[in-house]
């Protein structure tokens, strides 16, 4: 009996030394996962690629894809990126603008929207990420002061700026995942829905409708929703 117990605690012992060096590992691959998606988020290196609007040949031999649509900025912010458009919006998920592989994915526009942003009410995605990288910014929009002093940028259409739109932020807001209003582009209902919904700078113009979307954290179905007019 001595010996069955005492091989009973040994056996607990290195269960527990198991137990202990498998949580380990889901730390130590965290942590790494972590660093990992950061890193490779875009950062400003993808800038050297950006159209210029009075020299369409500066950037003939970018490595983006062709599925790149436009490239949208807002002043004193992170964000300055590439849009890209998929035949459908899982693409961008998880492929960056050179057509590679990337957990950070890529800044996108719904594939149900037109390419040239003619649409009267536009929806770009991105991922959340730490430090306001790629769409990570948006939180900021929430605080009505920093919305004040962030309201302009610039769109540009097309892969080599074809089209040049100054665009101005004029509200934010929390939003469900599941509000057909935003997400499936309703166009008939979208003015008087962030009327009655979010945080305004002002009243609602005619001017075409530009939505920025993220996550508002990973724990829920919570978005960020930043419109801007198409001037």
């Amino acid at each position: 009996m001595l010996r069955f117990w005492k091989v009973m605690n040994e056996l607990f012992f290195w269960l527990v030394i198991a137990v202990f060096g498998f949580v380990m590992l889901i730390g130590i691959w965290q942590v790494y996962d972590n660093y990992y998606v950061f890193n490779h988020a875009l950062d400003d290196s993808v800038l050297k690629y950006k159209p210029d609007p009075n020299d369409p040949s500066a950037v003939r031999d970018s490595p983006i894809t062709d599925d790149m649509v436009g490239w949208i900025t807002i002043d004193d912010t992170n964000i300055d990126y590439p849009v890209m458009q998929g035949e459908s919006n899982s693409h961008f998920l998880n492929t960056d603008p050179f057509g590679k592989y990337s957990l950070s994915g890529s800044i996108f526009l719904d594939s149900r929207c037109s390419s040239d942003f003619s649409d009267s009410f536009s929806l770009i995605y991105g991922h959340h990420m730490e430090y306001g990288k790629m769409f990570g910014a948006l939180d900021d929009f929430l605080n009505r002061s920093f919305l004040e002093k962030h309201k302009k940028g610039t769109l540009m259409v097309g892969r080599n700026a074809e089209k040049v739109y100054e665009i101005e932020v004029f509200a934010a807001m929390k939003v469900s995942a599941k509000e057909k209003t935003v997400f499936d582009l309703d166009r008939d209902r979208i003015r008087q829905y962030i009327r009655d919904n979010a945080q305004l700078s002002g009243g609602i113009g005619n001017d075409r409708i530009l939505a920025l979307s993220t996550c508002a954290d990973a724990d829920s179905v919570s978005r960020i929703a930043v419109f801007c007019y198409i001037r």
